[in-house]
């Protein structure tokens, strides 16, 4: 898991000056599916998949993650909607701030391996299938 650039300020702004994040009081945040590695620098946009169909999935705060220690996992099923045209493998998910449009990035991770997005795919990952690490 990495931090985008924009949060890792946000979040030493918060530690060292009190000053809360924009999203802090946010009532969900979504999960973006990309079809490579949106990066640090990156938006919700950067990479996002775009097959038929494909709309980022609410996480309702605090409900949506299980924290231990310094992993955070998904603490329901997700899924994403089932593809009504073909487009490129999903290879990283990020968590951002906004259902649509160039949302700001709080964490992102590669997946282990790429998930196709074939015609009636429905990308979905179990309870404790998305983990990020902070290390």
């Amino acid at each position: 898991m990495s931090f985008s650039d924009a949060t890792e300020s946000e979040i030493l702004s918060y530690v060292f000056r009190a000053v809360a994040a924009a999203w802090a009081g946010n009532a969900n945040f979504w999960l973006a599916a990309h079809t490579a590695n949106p990066g640090e620098a990156g938006t919700a946009v950067t990479s996002e998949a775009a097959y038929g169909s494909y709309g980022r999935v609410a996480l309702a705060r605090p409900a949506a993650f299980t924290v231990a220690g310094s992993t955070l996992t998904n603490a329901a099923l997700v899924q994403f909607p089932a593809s009504t045209v073909a487009g490129a493998d999903i290879t990283h998910l990020s968590v951002v701030t906004t259902a649509a449009g160039a949302g700001q990035i709080i964490a992102r991770f590669a997946l282990s391996s790429s998930l196709p997005t074939a015609i009636g795919i429905q990308p979905q990952f179990p309870i404790g299938a998305i983990s990020f690490l902070l290390d």
